[in-house]
């Protein structure tokens, strides 16, 4: 029997609000057993300053500039990661701890991915071997870094089917900053990508022109007017862009120039139709179940039920919490990274083979 470890993710995305943390046991392959879920809101202070710095950084000499902003908030971003890790290491046996950081800039055609965060510190504040920087490697050897979470999806998916509690093939679609897919057919073979965005177009609307962080539930969008002028202008400038060709994407490939001078309500509502669009154009006729933040935008989850003939579920219906699957994911890559297995391939991320990825450290 192949050995079990108690692993730790942590995650925390590109809505930069705070810091998604799951325990799992596993073998790195087919065993999983999810034993703990939580979520930990950054400081206002930490939240301001992700997005402050997300905006500096445009392009990569931009991390060279700001190299001493980046590092000061790598250094508290570590610190809040480690409070968090320790109180959950008290209560769990913790073997390791799969550490994301927080994307500051991804480009994958430059091949630079940059996820701060002090691997090396959080191994020492905390006493576990420590697995950080997840997407060098794909990098490396061809691939654009990202997704990485399909190989999770596809073990926890072949053991719903193992179980007849589901049906292949489906798709599962994580709404978080980005929107990607992963396909997984009869035979679990995956196939991956970023599709386009997910809340990171509407929820910079929403923080430029109020006080607000998120649409919540889609509520003011639900009452704006779409404008369809815009709308249609917007996507056809995206369908010809090299960024719908690309297998990952950042936010920073998108912005929200093209609803300048609508109100709050009407750009909300024009965003949202346009991600919605986006997305629902390259979902497959299988029947597609959604994670991520993105899921509780009722209005957005609306749009894309209008916008397709297959039938949309929350994954949360077949008995994940869909606000963790991704620091799950990490916590299970974390296992594979410490036991030398892929975490990335052709199908997911264009590497021009299966490759391991992450650093492992151990300072105590």
């Amino acid at each position: 029997m192949k050995k079990i470890y108690s692993s730790l993710g942590l995650m925390s995305g590109t809505s930069g609000d705070g810091v998604d943390s799951s325990v799992i046991k596993s073998d790195g392959e087919d065993q999983i057993l999810i034993e703990n879920n939580e979520y930990n809101a950054y400081p206002t202070e930490i939240s301001d300053e992700i997005h402050k710095i997300r905006e500096k950084i445009q392009i990569s000499i931009d991390l060279n500039k700001f190299k001493t902003d980046i590092n000061t908030l790598s250094e508290k971003l570590t610190d809040f990661h480690a409070v968090i890790a320790k109180k959950i290491i008290k209560k769990n046996n913790i073997d390791i701890i799969g550490f994301h950081g927080q994307t500051i800039f991804h480009n994958s055609e430059e091949k630079i991915s940059k996820q701060i965060g002090n691997g090396d510190k959080l191994s020492k504040l905390t006493r576990k071997p420590v697995v950080y920087d997840f997407r060098q490697n794909d990098l490396k050897n061809g691939g654009e870094g990202a997704p990485l979470a399909p190989i999770y999806h596809q073990a926890i998916i072949k053991n719903l089917d193992k179980k007849n509690k589901i049906k292949l093939p489906l798709v599962i679609l994580n709404i978080g900053g980005i929107a990607n897919i992963t396909i997984i057919d009869e035979n679990y073979k995956i196939n991956s990508m970023d599709i386009g965005p997910g809340n990171c177009l509407i929820d910079k609307w929403i923080r430029l022109n109020s006080n607000k962080k998120i649409d919540e539930n889609g509520n003011l969008a639900k009452l704006g007017k779409i404008d369809k002028f815009i709308l249609n202008q917007s996507l056809d400038n995206y369908n010809y862009n090299k960024v719908s060709k690309k297998k990952s994407l950042d936010i920073n490939d998108f912005d929200v120039f093209f609803a300048r001078g609508l109100s709050l309500k009407n750009g909300a509502a024009t965003i949202t139709e346009f991600t919605a669009d986006i997305i629902s154009k390259k979902l497959f006729n299988f029947k597609i179940y959604i994670c991520g933040g993105g899921r509780k935008n009722t209005f957005l989850i609306q749009r894309l039920e209008s916008k397709l003939k297959n039938k949309v579920f929350l994954i949360d219906k077949i008995g994940f919490d869909g606000d963790f699957i991704e620091s799950q994911a990490f916590a299970y890559l974390a296992i594979r990274s410490f036991l030398k297995l892929p975490i990335s391939f052709p199908e997911t991320t264009g590497c021009k083979k299966p490759c391991t990825g992450g650093k492992l450290i151990k300072n105590f």
